[in-house]
């Protein structure tokens, strides 16, 4: 696609947290490397899916893109604007074309403000409407976009189950009409008949607000529905990614085929024909990660120059990237 069509660069994105030491003096002894130089771009309507196991760092990027961790390194450009740059009321202006949809409905809202004041903060700070009557019709209008009743605008979050709190969670994020949403896992904390609800009803604001979402999952099969594109990350970097059917039917990065091997398949016939890809051994420390290609340890094919070189971030057909020496 052409450069107006891209909404979010990242480029070189680092994001190190400091591991200290010490009760009265401090000092910093090493770094959580949580992400280590990333580089992609998402464009304008499309839903790019962020994958991998837990604690690879998918969460901080989608924050760090945000801006509410700061970076290391590198650079956030929001529609030509770099976020790393941006301080103080200018990035709080952007900030309202950026929102996040949290992982947990339980801890990601105020038990001790109702629905109505939950959902009308951003209104609030960001000022969009003047008057309690013109923000209140605001607030019922994003409860129904959410498919709940907007009489339910002065209850509690303990008056509502797990996929409605989410649904809450959703009208927040819509509150300030904004382009780009970050969606941190935002269904593995609800039951499976409830997730593919909320994920329709994503697909729905989608296209009828023109949404762009990075959705962060570790569900590969929600994410196969929901994205156009996938990268695969591990231990803080991206190792491979394409068009979302071109990494499931045809992945190269030892660890794809390894992810996708686990995926379920409804078929026993399939599952008995496919082949199972185990790993061994466990992830290694962000703290302390191996030389040359972070995947080695792990890797089924390793080879001498995986163990040294960091491998490349290389195109190997149109569209698909994957950073690997055997590929």
């Amino acid at each position: 696609m052409n450069d107006e069509h891209v909404l979010v660069t990242v480029q070189g994105l680092k994001k190190y947290f400091p591991i200290t030491k010490g009760i009265l003096i401090r000092r910093v002894v090493g770094a959580v490397k949580a992400v280590d130089d990333i580089s992609f771009n998402i464009h304008r309507g499309e839903t790019l899916g962020l994958v991998g196991e837990s604690g690879c760092g998918k969460t901080t990027t989608g924050r760090t893109i945000l801006q509410l961790y700061r970076p290391t390194a590198g650079h956030v450009i929001y529609d030509g604007t770099d976020l790393t740059q941006v301080k103080g009321q200018s990035l709080r202006n952007l900030r309202k074309r950026m929102q996040m949809i949290f992982q947990d409905p339980y801890a990601s809202l105020n038990p001790r403000w109702s629905i109505s004041r939950i959902i009308g903060e951003p209104l609030r700070v960001h000022k969009i409407l003047e008057g309690k009557k013109a923000q209140e019709e605001r607030i019922k209008h994003l409860l129904e976009l959410v498919q709940l009743d907007p009489y339910h605008l002065n209850r509690y979050p303990h008056e509502f189950s797990g996929g409605q709190r989410q649904r809450i969670g959703v009208a927040r994020a819509l509150a300030s009409a904004p382009e780009f949403i970050v969606c941190d896992e935002p269904i593995s904390a609800l039951d499976v008949s409830i997730q593919a609800q909320v994920v329709n009803l994503m697909e729905d604001l989608q296209d009828q607000f023109g949404l762009t979402y990075l959705f962060i999952a570790h569900d590969l099969s929600m994410v196969r529905h929901i994205c156009n594109r996938v990268a695969v990350m591990y231990l803080g970097v991206i190792v491979e990614m394409s068009d979302r059917d071109e990494v499931y039917d045809h992945p190269q990065h030892p660890y794809s085929k390894a992810l996708l091997s686990a995926v379920p398949i409804p078929d026993p016939r399939a599952t008995r024909a496919r082949q199972r890809v185990i790993l061994e051994g466990d992830v290694p420390s962000p703290s302390n990660p191996p030389a040359g290609c972070r995947f080695h340890p792990r890797c089924p094919i390793v080879g001498e120059e995986c163990r040294v070189d960091i491998p490349k971030w290389r195109e190997i057909a149109p569209g698909h990237f994957v950073a690997c020496h055997k590929v």
